[in-house]
């Protein structure tokens, strides 16, 4: 990559990447969550337990763990449809979620853990509703690459407003935020962003409004928010999309 422009101590470049796309392996879904794991654990972040719960230990989880399940938490992995998860993906735990509108599952808040391999590229996308910062909690650099939307919800041409750690910028479209560890970034709705790490892997922290990957998500050309697996393999975890009904 070419050196950018700085603005403050935020570096900015420029980045384009393509992949095709196949099913993730269950193999390799269980060799990347159990890196995750042991990433985590180096970067010294725990984790609640119910992240490490095996496939038997789930089937005899009653109805006080419907959070869990109803809120998405936990494990969730995607090569967004492109079929190399090396080059377009990306591994999470979702530690805390509601579900809006609930009187049951009330939070209004979410967090989460992402894992990004070094230049792994998250796609460029936007949420409807959910406002996040995203944060750099150690490993290399991460770049987040910005635009605003149009109507149509295209790539807007028009100038923008970024937020770092309390520094408010209008910046260029297509501007490139480098981001060292502890710095963050604030991403309103409608905002298009796409990141990769440089430099090492990174431990990246998510915090927002509730969060609904399933109707919250718009992608400007990736595939898929949620992969097709191929059962070669026994499930070594779960994913938040896979747990059991609960038992009574």
């Amino acid at each position: 990559m070419k050196p950018g422009i700085k603005y403050f101590n935020f570096t900015v470049r420029s980045y384009r990447g393509d992949q095709e796309g196949n099913a993730m392996k269950r193999s390799y879904i269980n060799q990347k969550i159990s890196e995750g794991i042991n990433f985590v654990q180096k970067m010294n972040f725990a984790l609640p337990s119910f992240v490490y719960w095996t496939p038997e230990e789930w089937e005899i989880k009653g109805h006080e763990y419907d959070e869990i399940r109803k809120c998405m938490l936990g494990w969730d992995i995607t090569d967004f449809g492109e079929g190399n998860f090396d080059k377009t993906g990306l591994l999470l735990i979702t530690i805390r979620n509601g579900i809006s509108g609930s009187s049951e599952y009330f939070k209004e808040y979410a967090e989460k853990i992402l894992i990004v391999q070094e230049n792994q590229v998250t796609p460029m996308h936007f949420h409807y509703f959910k406002m996040e910062d995203i944060i750099n909690r150690g490993g290399g650099y991460l770049m987040i690459e910005v635009f605003g939307s149009t109507e149509t919800e295209d790539l807007s041409g028009e100038p923008i407003e970024v937020f770092l750690d309390g520094k408010r910028l209008t910046v260029k479209a297509g501007t490139i935020v480098r981001l060292r560890p502890g710095e963050s970034i604030t991403l309103p709705p409608r905002q298009y962003h796409k990141f990769w790490a440089d430099g090492g892997t990174i431990l990246v922290g998510e915090v927002s409004k509730v969060n609904d990957d399933n109707t919250d998500n718009h992608f400007h050309t990736a595939p898929a928010r949620f992969p097709e697996i191929e059962e070669d393999e026994p499930k070594k975890y779960l994913l938040f999309t896979e747990y059991p009904a609960a038992r009574d």
